[in-house]
């Protein structure tokens, strides 16, 4: 199923925690959605899941408009919030039954089984959630927001409190589950983001900052300038690199010219054919790749 946001406004008062947010998420995808604090992130994903109502704009899940009240939409998504709100005097199977009874599932001990095999909660099964580890509470949230089989799933912080091998192990399922369902995930820890989505969509100060894949993000290609590093066999000097169309700067370090251009021209091709013309070897040719925490704080510390 696919969500798509058009436009949505939300206000707190005077304060505008979203400003006209639109973007499409489709089938199968895997969104890490990023932004500081009070950036607008779970509100947005409140949004969503139909909790929260908006003051302008459109939600659409699989191109039906959401609303508080649609519960047939609602039942194709599964949410784990941020804080995790869990019922800790009840045991974990207990807990978990309960929840299959709101979706009205009619093997509910089965399903109930294969979440706690699949969210590795087989060791706890028999504790009371107030018993529980952050990071196993974290599997439990986990669990029911998986248990009715929705086809999108929204996680706002799924790896809180988890250890590394809790954290990987989570990851996987999510990986798992991603080639399956459409998932939109918040988190701040950007080696998550990469290790887990294939694209991601920043937000800051209620506005979406950038959109785009992994890779794409950390090139800078969605910010203004692409930035290209090359080096040659024989020596060239500046005036002529300025001369190939599309450069706009020219910086020589190291023996490397490091090349800025537009965004809108690949420059790579036109360096390549400039020196098939001057017949030089290219030694080097590589875009500028920045880490996705650079990034991140580039784009929300403008």
């Amino acid at each position: 199923m696919t969500i798509e946001t058009k436009n949505i406004t939300k206000l707190f008062g005077k304060q505008k925690a979203l400003n006209n947010v639109s973007f499409t998420i489709k089938k199968g995808e895997l969104v890490g959605f990023l932004g500081p604090n009070g950036a607008g992130k779970s509100t947005m994903m409140k949004i969503i899941t139909g909790y929260l109502p908006f003051d302008s704009g459109e939600v659409f899940i699989n191109n039906q408009k959401i609303s508080s009240n649609n519960i047939e939409i609602k039942k194709n998504i599964g949410y784990l919030p941020e804080q995790n709100p869990l019922y800790t005097e009840l045991y974990i199977k207990e807990f978990l039954e309960i929840t299959a009874g709101f979706y009205h599932l009619k093997n509910k001990k089965q399903r109930v089984a294969e979440m706690i095999e699949l969210t590795g909660l087989g060791d706890e099964q028999h504790k009371k959630i107030g018993a529980l580890s952050k990071g196993y509470r974290q599997r439990v949230g986990l669990a029911q927001a998986l248990i009715h089989d929705p086809s999108i799933l929204i996680l706002d912080e799924p790896t809180t409190g988890l250890d590394p091998n809790q954290l990987e192990e989570i990851r996987e399922l999510i990986r798992q589950v991603g080639k399956e369902k459409t998932v939109m995930l918040s988190s701040h820890i950007m080696q998550e983001v990469e290790a887990v989505c294939s694209r991601i969509i920043i937000i800051n100060k209620g506005k979406i900052v950038a959109d785009g894949g992994i890779a794409e993000v950390k090139s800078g290609s969605l910010n203004k300038n692409q930035i290209v590093f090359a080096e040659f066999n024989l020596p060239v000097n500046k005036n002529q690199i300025m001369e190939i169309a599309g450069v706009e700067n020219a910086v020589f370090k190291n023996n490397i010219w490091e090349i800025e251009s537009d965004k809108e021209i690949d420059i790579r091709s036109a360096i390549f054919r400039f020196a098939v013309d001057n017949s030089l070897i290219l030694l080097t040719l590589n875009e500028k790749q920045q880490n996705l925490e650079s990034v991140f704080q580039e784009l929300t510390q403008k």
